[in-house]
């Protein structure tokens, strides 16, 4: 007794010209046109997607603080890389920012070498190193820190601090006599 499968196979000849999908064949180019429709559905979800997320972010919020990031380095990453081209970073933050001046919001981009996650939004302390598995961590002040919820703490305040001195935001050097700009406003507990 032969197989279903293998009787069926037996039974149209290679020579005769009508295998399934073949180079140049009617079929293989319905089959493409299929994968094209897919993709092109796929992109303007995401597309309709970004563009309700940014429209609700931008009406809700009178400043935006966003991490300007690499993307193009970012993407070097071969395990990530899928994940961020997918995410589309960089249409998010040109809808962000052209839609901030429909609506007259301002958008703040914070720059890439803040050390938003290694600085404790508590007490200030820069952590000299952090690499990416670790998630959350202890400062010496005593605080626990979920990295994710302390780098958006920072980014908040940075942003604040650009929005209140109008100066850029850099990473905080020791430089005699300067203050960067998150330095400069006045403590509140100061009689």
């Amino acid at each position: 007794m032969v197989p279903r499968s293998r009787a069926r196979s037996a039974a149209i000849p290679a020579s005769s010209g009508q295998t399934r999908k073949t180079e140049g064949s009617n079929n293989r180019a319905k089959a493409r046109l299929k994968v094209a429709r897919v993709h092109a559905r796929i992109t303007d979800r995401r597309r309709d997607f970004l563009h309700k997320l940014t429209t609700r972010l931008v009406r809700e919020n009178q400043t935006l603080v966003i991490e300007d990031l690499t993307v193009r380095n970012m993407v070097k990453n071969r395990s990530l890389a899928r994940a961020i081209s997918d995410a589309g970073w960089s249409d998010f933050r040109s809808m962000l920012e052209y839609k901030a001046g429909w609506y007259g919001r301002e958008v703040v981009a914070v720059d890439r070498f803040f050390p938003s996650s290694k600085l404790c939004s508590a007490c200030g302390t820069l952590q000299e190193k952090m690499p990416l598995h670790v998630r959350t961590w202890t400062c010496d002040c005593g605080t626990t820190h979920d990295r994710d919820v302390n780098a958006a703490k920072n980014l908040l305040a940075a942003g604040r601090a650009v929005t209140a001195c109008g100066a850029g935001v850099r990473p905080q050097r020791s430089s005699p006599g300067r203050q960067s700009a998150m330095k400069q406003e006045v403590s509140r507990r100061e009689p």
